[in-house]
């Protein structure tokens, strides 16, 4: 019985530190950039888009396409730098536990 005690508090352990990782990870601010740092998109944690800079040299109406090539890449840069921190705060919380690999936080 003794065991079962101690297992689920730790359990609840877990489950406290989960909660404040999803915090700190919805808190991030994480910058992905294209075109030789032309375009600047920012993302918080969750991969929400919070802020697009583009440098004037791109206001041609030439570039119009080029720019927008520039920005999907520049979030897509950004989400990958987001998922590879949440992806490194997850693996330090989970340390020995037994996950599957290929197991997403639902997150």
């Amino acid at each position: 019985m003794r065991d079962i005690m101690g297992m689920m508090g730790k359990v609840k352990e877990m489950q406290a530190k989960m909660e404040k990782m999803q915090e700190e990870i919805a808190a991030l601010s994480v910058d992905g950039t294209s075109g030789g740092g032309l375009v600047t998109v920012t993302l918080d944690g969750k991969g929400h888009m919070k802020g697009l800079k583009i440098d004037p040299s791109l206001f041609k109406e030439d570039d119009v396409e080029i720019l927008e090539d520039l920005i999907v890449a520049a979030h897509k840069d950004a989400k990958d730098k987001a998922e590879a921190l949440a992806a490194e705060k997850t693996k330090a919380l989970t340390a020995g536990l037994p996950i599957p690999p290929g197991f997403k936080m639902p997150f």
